[in-house]
């Protein structure tokens, strides 16, 4: 799914984030990513999403070089991203209308996304219902709370049939209730969905949750280090040892990083 070959990238005031970093992923695997704050975790989402460019190296997804904004990517950010004179129904068809306006030419939007309005539609009302937000469908982001907006940006975004699914700290502002609940709900839209997932995190547990493999960014911006976490995706993953273990030993990765 994902190949990054030899990727260099500095931000303009030469802060080097990655250096020779390779990474290869494949199709439908759960990736979460941790490191420290600065080591480049946010940056490597936005590269994936061909919002930043590289300085050196490829970036691959499937079979396309990204050299700009893949349209099969979706993307959710932490602040969610929401219109605020926008409502809520109206936030999640942005999608559509920003594809409508790019058109279906293979490289701004995919080549089957001819407007229909009928079949939006009916993505609009599934993911309404599917996401138990069809009761604030006419309300605007001021009004609701927290954990409802992360539920419109998810389906803001899933309308839209991702094959890739980028996630940058999208629960780390919510209470601990609602953010677990919308990390279950992400591992329900695995089962339903078969794309694959790249978590941005600094929630350790968060991580071991839910990403079948985990990949730890070193701050040198070189060889990252990879775990396999085959237990993960599971809602009681939380109540095995080997949930515990996987903690523990990345507790001690990343005390090494500090």
């Amino acid at each position: 799914m994902i190949n990054i070959h030899n990727l260099g990238f500095s931000y303009p005031d030469k802060t080097r984030i990655f250096s020779s970093f390779n990474w290869n992923t494949r199709h439908n695997e759960s990736w979460s990513v941790l490191g420290l704050s600065g080591s480049g975790k946010t940056t490597l989402l936005y590269l994936l999403a061909g919002l930043i460019k590289a300085d050196a190296g490829t970036i691959k997804i499937g079979s396309t070089q990204i050299e700009r904004v893949r349209p099969e990517t979706g993307f959710i950010m932490q602040d969610h991203g929401l219109l605020p004179w926008a409502k809520v129904k109206e936030n999640i068809q942005l999608g559509f209308k920003i594809r409508k306006f790019y058109g279906p030419d293979k490289k701004h939007a995919p080549k089957n996304s001819k407007s229909d309005k009928i079949v939006e539609k009916k993505a609009l009302d599934y993911w309404l219902d599917r996401l138990s937000i069809n009761s604030i469908k006419n309300k605007y982001p001021s009004q609701i709370s927290g954990g409802q907006k992360q539920r419109v940006a998810i389906a803001r975004t899933m309308v839209l049939k991702p094959d890739l699914l980028l996630m940058d700290e999208p629960f780390a502002s919510l209470d601990v209730k609602t953010r677990e609940s919308l990390q279950n709900l992400i591992l329900k839209l695995d089962d339903d969905n078969k794309q694959s997932r790249i978590l941005v995190t600094h929630n350790l547990e968060e991580a071991v949750y839910l990403g079948n493999k985990i990949i730890v960014i070193k701050g040198d911006g070189i060889e990252p280090e990879i775990f396999e976490n085959p237990g993960a995706g599971s809602l009681d993953y939380k109540e095995s040892s080997s949930y515990l273990k996987m903690c523990n030993r990345l507790k001690n990765v990343m005390g090494t990083l500090e």
